[in-house]
């Protein structure tokens, strides 16, 4: 019996997201706070949810972010992501590190987006994932690629589009244990210049649909007030940014109905628009 499977199956639904068989992939504090409804929004993190959002950006960009969740040391996230817009396109490459000593899983990837026509966007990225269990037990790694695509239907209207895991990777030859598809589609619609709305659809292979939705507000050009919800289970969040010229703070918070808060910072720079 693969002891690499077992011990999988018990930790990981603990160490990690629980309503899916593997971790979440961590986002930045801005878009957790809006429920992570982040399929169709311009945003550096989306290099975790849709690298074709990314070809819309205009900015060399550097971001990272620390969570702490369930406020457990054991449970701690960080990520960090690198934006570079280029003359046709945009690179991206960023990693994250979820767990501790115990159960640690591992997140690299690099992306290349662009932009196909005058509303639409498309981008592809791969990823080595790893995951290390207690001593004597190992470790195990696979590739898996994604692509995703984003229409800016008019200036307040855009939709997302993104697949994780096309091939479905396999992570262990016992039971023929693979990471999960992951399909998400959404929209974001400014209501006004001070309120963004997000939608989306979150759907797991093997898990039932989970729905998203967040608000932002924006009452000057250098305050963001956030909150957002998921579905299946429930979970709230809320958080606030401040932006400067080229630096952004944000902080969020998250409660699960059953293990808690997870809190959140992060923190972006960005140089001046590239012309592209």
């Amino acid at each position: 019996m693969n002891h690499f499977s077992i011990i999988a199956r018990v930790l990981i639904p603990i160490f990690c997201q629980p309503i899916f068989a593997q971790p979440e992939p961590i986002v930045g504090a801005r878009l957790a706070a809006c429920g992570a409804a982040h399929v169709a929004l311009s945003d550096p993190w989306a290099f975790q949810s849709n690298p074709g959002a990314l070809a819309s950006m205009t900015q060399t960009t550097v971001s990272a972010t620390y969570q702490s969740r369930f406020l457990l040391k054991e449970m701690q996230s960080q990520g960090l992501v690198f934006v570079q817009p280029i003359q046709q396109g945009v690179l991206s490459f960023g990693g994250s590190m979820h767990g501790n000593e115990l159960l640690r899983s591992l997140r690299g990837g690099l992306g290349y987006s662009m932009k196909l026509s005058e509303k639409f966007y498309a981008g592809v990225q791969l990823n080595y994932n790893r995951i290390a269990l207690v001593e004597n037990y190992g470790t195990q790694s696979t590739i898996t690629a994604e692509c995703g695509v984003f229409v800016a239907l008019t200036e307040n209207w855009k939709l997302g589009a993104s697949v994780f895991n096309l091939g479905r990777a396999k992570l262990s030859d016992f039971q023929d244990e693979r990471l999960a598809t992951q399909l998400r589609l959404g929209s974001s619609i400014s209501l006004s210049k001070l309120v963004l709305l997000c939608l989306e659809a979150q759907k797991d292979v093997e898990h039932p649909l989970r729905i998203k939705a967040g608000l932002e507000y924006l009452p000057n050009k250098s305050i963001a007030i956030r909150a957002g919800c998921k579905l299946n289970p429930l979970e709230i969040s809320a958080g606030f940014g401040c932006m400067w010229s080229t630096f952004h703070l944000d902080v969020a918070t998250q409660y699960h109905q059953f293990l808690g808060w997870t809190p959140q910072v992060t923190f972006t720079f960005r140089t001046k628009a590239n012309a592209k």
